[in-house]
């Protein structure tokens, strides 16, 4: 199994070496500000008391209050929150919103507990951290098996014992309760931003443009659906059953019709069945790999036939795969820039709480696209100026922002 935080620190000192950056930054740079490590005392319906531990891991805030997710998973170990605390603040710095990075987690499997019981295991948390959070310090936000309702419990529970309101604490509630519009399809908006940018570099016409989504969930049949409607060609989609190719493509929105009554993407007229390994070896344009982590490895790295990735999820392509990806001439745009429109509309929804208003879609949407845009050039530019991939270019990008403002 890799460790997630040692990958990190391999990402982190090849931009270093690229840029030549200041080894104190550098120094600074490879640990977390503080992880906190707490005890929760949560009990159950039976009576018992079952105690869980969680973590919350705040990585640099230079930039600005740290920001992340709270994910709920068996699997959970300071590392990987480690890791994906450090992936947080260089997402931020990359699209230069005032942020740094953030995560947290509790060792549970939530579908074995009541709502009772997940109620009073999310309220524990927070009176463990409470003193370390809040709208000028450090937001929270939902991630694995977290939802709306847990934030607003967390929310709640925070305020009660600040003796305030503070609805800037927590990012991703409900939008009766202070959350964004737009933020249900942000990440996917983001990714469409980033996919027409790359069509503009290539000068490919988007009718003539395949583009195959390797997982059709929120973030995957969103983005189809929208580059259908900027006439782009959607061609492949896959869920955890499988997938389906039809070369003249098709539309997404029939797909995603089709999945809710059946259940998956399978069966769609017309089309040809698939498997996973499949799609992502097609020849498209563009493959969009929106579900796990680590689908594209050195394994299948030389099979891949796509010009480019853009990547929805995170983390879905090891190191050794870029490398076997730029060789071959592949351009990856990574998850630290394709699927930042998340974060970047929960800074919104921070934002908006902060200043007390409310900003219609149309606003967040343009505010977003301005954001991406630019981000987008600014990582090209600097994937020109040193003659590396995407990726590498996000991370120097974000770490000089970080490190002009680091101060010892």
């Amino acid at each position: 199994m890799e460790n997630p935080f040692e990958n990190a620190m391999q990402q982190l000192s090849k931009a270093a070496s690229i840029m030549n950056l200041d080894k104190n930054i550098h120094e600074i740079l490879k640990q977390p500000d503080r992880v906190l490590t707490v005890s929760i005392p949560v009990k159950m319906d039976n009576g018992e008391v079952k105690v869980f531990t969680g973590f919350r891991s705040q990585y640099n805030d230079s930039l600005g209050p740290y920001k992340g997710g709270i994910r709920y998973h068996w699997n959970v170990t300071p590392d990987e929150v480690k890791a994906l605390s450090f992936w947080m603040m260089i997402k931020c710095a990359t699209v230069n919103i005032p942020m740094g990075g953030g995560k947290g987690g509790i060792i549970v499997n939530p579908k074995e507990l009541s709502e009772s019981e997940l109620e009073k295991l999310s309220r524990g948390f927070i009176r463990k951290i409470w003193r370390n959070i809040g709208s000028d310090k450090d937001v929270p936000a939902p991630d694995v098996y977290t939802t709306p309702q847990i934030m607003a419990w967390m929310r709640d529970e925070y305020e009660k014992l600040l003796g305030k309101s503070d609805p800037g604490v927590i990012t991703g509630k409900p939008i009766e309760q202070g959350g964004s519009e737009g933020r249900s399809f942000s990440t996917a908006q983001g990714g469409v931003y980033c996919v027409q940018e790359l069509a503009k570099k290539m000068n490919w016409d988007p009718s003539q443009t395949a583009v195959s989504v390797q997982g059709y969930g929120n973030a995957g049949s969103f983005m189809a659906k929208i580059l259908h409607e900027l006439g782009f060609k959607i061609v492949a989609a896959s869920d955890s059953k499988g997938g389906v190719y039809k070369e003249d493509g098709f539309n997404p929105e029939e797909l995603f019709k089709h999945k809710q009554e059946s259940g998956s993407v399978l069966g769609f007229k017309d089309t040809k069945e698939i498997t996973n390994e499949e799609i992502l070896e097609l020849d498209t344009d563009i493959l969009v790999p929106a579900a796990l982590e680590n689908v594209i490895t050195d394994k299948n790295a030389n099979n891949i036939k796509a010009k480019a990735v853009v990547e929805l999820a995170n983390g879905p392509t090891t190191p050794k795969a870029d490398e076997i990806l730029k060789e071959k001439g592949v351009t990856v745009v990574p998850d630290v820039l394709a699927n930042a429109g998340g974060v970047t509309v929960s800074y919104f929804e921070w934002d908006q709480n902060v200043k007390s208003e409310h900003w219609s879609e149309e606003e967040v949407l343009e505010k977003l696209e301005r954001i991406m845009v630019d981000a987008f050039d600014q990582v090209w530019e600097t994937k020109e100026k040193y003659g590396v991939d995407m990726r590498t270019a996000a991370f120097v990008k974000a770490i000089e922002r970080v490190g002009e403002k680091i101060s010892f």
